[in-house]
């Protein structure tokens, strides 16, 4: 029991710390950060449902960066086909024979981005590689490497040119979360930007009205 303990203190002491390095460049969203760690820990994939431009591509990228996993990035297009997801084979001259060339969902954390703009038969490549960490081309089996996860993005339904996700693909989640957008305070305490400048007439009447 003591070692359990122990064990899950040094957990969320490990825990503590990566989202303390991710929230240097990821400002205030701590709830979503922990939701996405969370499920990284249980080896689970993470949908996230928000508008373009609130940092979900950097919530990705900055959990690879941390956690030092092979980082790969997809973006999800209507023109996507499935073997630019998974790979294709291709016949190599030299040897007279055909060698298969993997795609970009051979990494251990991999960002589907936009996963929504693309349709059902391009999202439907990532189907197997989540259920059962494989690629099935040509017959042969390709097993993906440990830790395997997708964090994948999607844009509101009500935007044009997008295409819903099957209930197949909404299964293979265990966490759908939402970022939102910063506050005012949150918005310039984003990494390379300075607190806006004060008025100095409003800074002294305020001054006076305190003293008062």
């Amino acid at each position: 029991m003591k070692e359990e303990m122990a064990q899950l203190t040094d957990v969320r002491r490990d825990a503590q710390r990566v989202l303390a390095e991710v929230e240097k460049a990821v400002v205030g969203k701590r709830e979503a950060l922990e939701l996405v760690l969370l499920a990284i820990l249980a080896d689970g994939h993470v949908l996230i449902e928000d508008f373009p431009g609130l940092a979900k591509t950097l919530i990705a990228r900055s959990f690879a960066q941390v956690l030092d996993l092979d980082f790969k990035r997809i973006q999800f297009t209507p023109d996507l086909m499935p073997s630019d997801v998974t790979g294709s084979s291709i016949f190599n001259q030299k040897e007279g024979q055909f060698e298969f060339r993997p795609g970009p969902i051979f990494a251990n954390l991999l960002l589907a981005d936009e996963i929504n703009r693309a349709p059902a038969k391009t999202q439907a490549a990532l189907l197997e590689a989540m259920q059962e960490r494989q690629v099935t081309a040509d017959g042969h089996r390709h097993r993906l490497e440990a830790p395997f996860l997708v964090l994948a993005t999607q844009n509101p339904l009500e935007y044009e040119g997008t295409y819903p996700l099957p209930e197949a693909q909404l299964d293979r989640f265990l966490l759908r979360i939402g970022v939102g957008y910063p506050s005012r305070d949150e918005e310039w305490r984003r990494p390379g930007r300075g607190k806006p400048a004060g008025n100095p007439r409003a800074d002294e009447a305020r001054a006076r009205a305190l003293r008062s």
